[in-house]
């Protein structure tokens, strides 16, 4: 028996109250949940608004799941349709079975969709998504620890993973964790990728294709360790040739999009600038164009009607007042003149 393991679930199915819930799948949901929040971040961060990644992930996921699912389905078509299968089982996603390399191929394809009914380049998304995505593998991997599948060689390393039952006809004992491996991978390859997308300004999809170099980098050599059954070509298996030459794929494309198109783009989402200058100072917004002044507080307004009608009680109460002293003036310098004029008529009668 060995000192340390890691010990596998005794079930793979969670329990919210009533309701069951696989592991597998819980982990897949916790993934994506992920994956749109920081890519929704990463978005804003970059001048998009903010809600257009989920938006676009509701094409993107779905298509994505489907082509995860087929990728499987295709490669390992015997464990459906060779004798003694049943077919049904291909549509039990719940049970285990997305191929990475399918899931990306057909999300692209969903994400496209999404993008082009927004007016959005599909580079600038993806290479806002790219770490979350890397995040959301790291979590969906550990749905295969639920399922008690996917682990590499026999071992005896401390870390060693503990099956306890199998599907594929294999003694329990203890394994290299080859999900852990994958998952610990991909966290660093999330970290690789914030890191070079700051320090490198990475745009118009190189930063996504540097998370495909990165994953595909470490998927060759975990691929490697696995036993669990799979075509193989040339002695490599099947998924190890397509972790070489997606890699290749990908180093080509940021080395090809470095040349011709240096820097990142200006705008990711056309109109998102002028949304975020719609909120003006002061409270003040535009409407059509136009600068429309927010009403005043009800409070102010009334203090401020108040002051105005003071001011005017003031202002006619002067005018009063200098009307009245311009007549007494005018009394004053009339009574002057009616004394003159009575002193002369009176010396004239006596004369």
């Amino acid at each position: 028996m060995e000192l340390a393991y890691i010990p596998s679930p005794s079930r793979g199915v969670l329990y919210l109250g009533p309701i069951p819930l696989r592991g597998y799948a819980f982990c897949i949901i916790i993934g994506v949940f992920v994956a749109v929040w920081l890519g929704n971040k990463r978005w804003i961060a970059r001048g998009g608004r903010a809600g257009t990644v989920a938006d676009i992930a509701v094409w993107a996921v779905p298509f994505g799941l489907v082509g995860g699912r087929l990728y499987h389905v295709i490669t390992d078509y015997e464990l459906y349709f060779s004798e003694g299968r049943d077919w049904v089982d291909a549509f039990k996603v719940w049970e285990g079975g997305l191929g990475i390399w399918g899931a990306i191929a057909l999300g692209a394809v969903g994400a496209w969709i999404g993008c082009r009914r927004r007016g959005i380049a599909l580079p600038a998304y993806a290479d806002a998504i790219a770490p979350g995505i890397a995040l959301a593998q790291a979590i969906g991997r550990w749905g295969n620890w639920f399922n008690q599948e996917l682990y590499g060689k026999a071992t005896d390393l401390p870390w060693a993973l503990h099956i306890t039952s199998s599907t594929d006809g294999r003694m329990p004992g203890y394994y290299h964790p080859t999900f852990l491996y994958e998952s610990l991978w991909c966290v660093g390859v999330a970290l690789l990728v914030i890191w070079a997308d700051r320090r490198f300004k990475l745009g118009h999809g190189r930063a996504f294709a540097l998370y495909v170099a990165a994953y595909c980098a470490g998927r060759g050599w975990i691929e490697y360790m696995r036993i669990d059954d799979a075509h193989h070509v040339l002695g490599l298996r099947l998924n190890v040739w397509t972790a070489i030459v997606v890699f290749v794929l990908a180093v080509t494309y940021i080395v090809v999009s470095a040349k011709k198109r240096p820097g990142r783009e200006e705008i990711v989402e056309p109109g998102a600038a002028e949304d975020g200058s719609d909120a003006g100072t002061d409270g003040e917004t535009k409407t059509d164009g136009e600068p429309v002044k927010s009403e005043e507080p009800a409070d102010a307004k009334a203090e401020s009607d108040a002051e105005s009608e003071s001011g005017t009680e003031v202002a006619l109460k002067d005018e009063e007042k200098s009307e009245a002293a311009d007549e007494a003036a005018d009394d004053t310098a009339d009574k002057p003149a009616d004394k003159t004029a009575d002193e002369t008529e009176s010396a004239g009668k006596k004369s």
